[in-house]
């Protein structure tokens, strides 16, 4: 494998991929830009969201938040709300909490520094080098799943993208292809060519600019590459909620920071002994997460009286709501749904 990699042309390769971005590059709202406040909200939008079905969500997000300053101020519960239908709810989180961190250490404006940006709550390699490549011409690697794949089946490469090295190893071999002062267009168009191209499933082999460097497409071994030999089980867990009303009333309570879906808001998970004679139907569902496999059991609990429910949400530290006014707070997407099917 050293040896096929070490003969070929990194820079031509580079050059070649870079020619095809400017002729077939996809055209979206936020490349019109080197705002880096714009190019870090896209980042993190569409890391785990399709260009597509994140745009109405980034256009909304930049629309109310349009500076550092304003999501700084924003009151949580409103960043959660702009965030609505994204999930990885602690993404928006980290967003309110890294804009607060530019306000105080860098005097609202925002660092240039890959060091500094990596410093940002939520930011990992990867964006924060999108951000120094695309916004100040770093000559950094954006490496993400896009360049393991890419890079992996280009030079027909074995090395483990489960490896702890992988990220060091990548962008080392991704730096000996990115031409000078290019940086940012290097790796968006890595990016455009993992997501529209070289695909996981099904790669469009036959229209990929770098098919005839490409060492696994011309081994007939596409499907062999990237190389990923650890696979983390997903953790079964079983959950229960209850949802507590009285006529149109219902009880919810904002979620703390220590597991999952932080700062969103639940139903009750238990209920006074008191209230088991009013428990009625039951319904389950299933909802994945990384690395998670949810059960989750919601019974419905129909109160004779307000005074129960008042009584109960002051002891617990509950909060009254009805289903017009819920809709300006974020739930789990398993609790959302079953609050649009209610009766």
């Amino acid at each position: 494998m050293k040896t096929k990699k070490q003969n070929a042309d990194f820079l031509h390769v580079g050059e070649k991929l870079l020619a095809w971005y400017k002729t077939y590059g996809r055209d979206l709202p936020f490349r019109s830009t080197k705002d880096p406040y714009k190019i870090w909200i896209c980042e993190i939008i569409f890391q785990q969201t399709r260009i597509e079905q994140g745009l109405n969500h980034y256009h909304n997000f930049i629309s109310r938040f349009p500076d550092i300053e304003t999501l700084a101020n924003a009151e949580n519960d409103e960043v959660l709300l702009y965030w609505k239908g994204l999930g990885y709810y602690s993404r928006a989180l980290n967003l309110h909490k890294a804009a607060q961190q530019i306000m105080i250490d860098h005097e609202g404006i925002f660092p240039e520094k890959y060091e500094d940006i990596l410093q940002l709550k939520g930011v990992g390699k990867y964006t924060a080098a999108a951000i120094s490549s695309i916004c100040f011409g770093a000559k950094i690697p954006a490496v993400d799943g896009n360049f393991y794949r890419v890079l992996s089946r280009v030079f027909a490469d074995d090395f483990d993208v489960s490896n702890s090295k992988a990220f060091q190893y990548f962008s080392e071999l991704a730096l000996q292809m990115m031409p000078e002062k290019q940086a940012g267009s290097f790796n968006e168009a890595m990016m455009d060519l993992g997501s529209e191209i070289c695909k996981p499933r099904n790669p469009k082999c036959e229209v990929c600019p770098l098919n005839q460097d490409c060492l696994a497409f011309n081994l007939g071994k596409i499907q062999d590459f990237p190389v990923k030999s650890k696979k983390v089980k997903p953790q079964d867990l079983e959950l229960k909620y209850y949802f507590v009303h009285f006529g149109d009333l219902f009880l919810i309570k904002q979620r703390k920071e220590d597991f999952i879906w932080k700062k969103l808001y639940e139903f009750p998970v238990e209920i006074p002994e008191s209230f088991s004679g009013y428990v009625g139907s039951m319904k389950t569902v299933s909802h994945k997460l990384t690395h998670k496999n949810l059960t989750i059991h919601i019974y419905k609990v129909s109160l004779p009286t307000i005074k129960m429910l008042n009584d109960f949400a002051k002891e617990q530290g509950f909060t009254i709501t009805n289903l017009v006014d819920s809709h300006q707070k974020s739930f789990p997407k398993p609790l959302e749904n079953y609050l649009k099917n209610i009766d």
